[in-house]
């Protein structure tokens, strides 16, 4: 049994581990037979991140991204006492997700690393902020209206996820995510334009948390980034969260 205090990080571990191994585990296994359509990937990545958040959201609010944390607690909708541990999981997790990637399909495509191949830096670097930005306003929206009638915003951050892949996947690889592009470089050793994917996503992040604080009322009920009510754990500092 895993101790009540440790259960929001090993949510953390875990979902993470889910969503990099899904993601990045589809991009090595399509490598090794040719290649899939670009919407096939982009389904591949909306269920890397929507199954994490159906199983893990109700224990640790399912942010699986340090900038997603970095933000929940920058715009106040989380305390700040509960972002190293957070984020320390997301990044273990995701090395556990590539690891295990590694061990069944192999260090193809550079295990799923993000690799910049667009002609514009510039431009692809834009997009990566933009949908950046998009996914933290709909863990925001989640956090602070609940799931909602049928929990169809439970869908929001996976739909963001799934439109970034489609659409500037095969330029930047789509990053939105400080975890899921550290741990496969670091496991591959693919550092091409790390730096910036380690800049720009956090930028992005915070930006939309310095211009969207939390509401003065709370939120209806869990969702990913908003612990359950009633829970007093390190993920679940109040009602909204």
């Amino acid at each position: 049994m895993i101790r009540a205090s440790l259960r929001p990080w090993a949510a953390e571990l875990l979902g993470t581990a889910l969503l990099v191994g899904i993601g990045t585990g589809t991009i090595v296994a399509a490598g090794r037979i040719g290649g899939i359509p670009q919407w096939a990937m982009a389904i591949a990545w909306f269920l890397a991140v929507f199954l994490p958040i159906q199983l893990f959201a109700p224990v640790s609010g399912a942010h699986l991204n340090p900038a997603v944390t970095l933000a929940l607690a920058t715009s106040r909708r989380v305390p700040w006492r509960i972002v190293p541990g957070h984020v320390a999981a997301q990044l273990l997790g995701a090395l556990a997700g590539s690891a295990v990637v590694l061990l069944l399909l192999g260090a193809g495509q550079h295990l799923g690393a993000t690799i910049p191949v667009g002609s514009s830096l510039v431009l692809d670097f834009a997009g990566e902020a933009l949908f950046t930005a998009l996914l933290v306003a709909s863990v925001f929206v989640l956090a602070d209206r609940g799931p909602g009638r049928y929990h169809w915003r439970d869908l929001l951050p996976a739909l963001a996820v799934g439109a970034s892949t489609y659409l500037i996947g095969p330029l930047t690889g789509s990053s939105l995510n400080p975890a899921r592009t550290l741990a496969p470089a670091l496991l591959s050793g693919t550092y091409t334009g790390l730096g910036l994917y380690l800049t720009i996503v956090p930028i992005a992040a915070l930006a939309v948390a310095l211009t969207w604080s939390r509401p003065r009322r709370g939120g209806r009920g869990s969702a990913a980034g908003a612990p359950p009510p009633e829970r007093e754990t390190p993920g679940d500092p109040s009602r909204s969260s």
